[in-house]
């Protein structure tokens, strides 16, 4: 298991509900208390119960294992030392869709012509919908979920470079989702591009008849 591989190191103790102090005691108390809840027979056919599972099995098989254990607070205690942040929380459709909210939240409180447009398709690309995160809706396939990013990110395309549009088009393209909306996927961010080029066009032709007016000004004024 390489834990520093991971985008973001998990943080086993709070998926597991405990503190860092917890005993073995506990944590095998913990484990059997949320097994049971999430066990998959009890919630068949149910993809988040599936997920919360799994990473409840993974946090206890390494917390339980004395060597696993010890690289793991290594690791942990590495990353709070370089102020990178744990993911406490299990990733699924809900959770990728509250950080698109929170993204479209901030983005709205920004200034459009100060804006860092680079920075927030990084943020984007990397935070928000990474192949992992892709991976993820796909596989819980809620399409009601996947229709509710792909609206808040097409939303938010006036903050991202024009040359990212088909970036951010191929991101969108491979959530599951249904023909009319990856139409509306390619539709959308054709209007934007045209848009852009349209604008930058005019920036130029606006440059250009300064440009004639300065000259016209020194040549009467000669």
């Amino acid at each position: 298991m390489n834990l520093t591989s991971r985008r973001f190191m998990k943080d086993y103790y709070k998926i597991l509900e405990l503190d860092v102090s917890a005993t073995l005691p506990e944590i095998k108390k913990a484990y059997r208390r949320l097994a049971q809840q999430y066990h998959p027979d009890k919630n068949p056919q149910d993809p988040y119960a599936a997920a919360n599972f799994s990473a409840i099995k993974e946090a206890y098989e390494v917390l339980t294992n004395p060597a696993k254990k010890e690289y793991y607070l290594e690791q942990r205690w590495f990353q709070q030392t370089m102020g990178k942040k744990k993911a406490g929380t299990i990733t699924t459709p809900v959770t990728i869709l509250k950080d698109v909210l929170a993204f479209d939240r901030h983005v709205s409180m920004l200034d459009i012509h100060r804006m860092n447009k680079e920075g927030l398709f990084t943020y984007l690309d990397r935070e928000l919908l990474p192949d992992e995160h892709i991976e993820k809706l796909n596989h819980f396939g809620d399409a009601q979920i996947n229709k509710e990013i792909i609206s808040l990110v097409l939303k938010n395309l006036a903050v991202i470079p024009a040359v990212r549009f088909q970036d951010v088009k191929s991101r969108l393209l491979r959530i599951t989702t249904d023909a009319s909306i990856k139409e509306i996927i390619s539709t959308t961010i054709s209007i934007y591009e045209k848009k852009q080029s349209r604008e930058k066009y005019q920036l130029w032709i606006i440059l250009v008849i300064v440009i004639l007016i300065c000259m016209l000004i020194f040549v009467v004024s000669r």
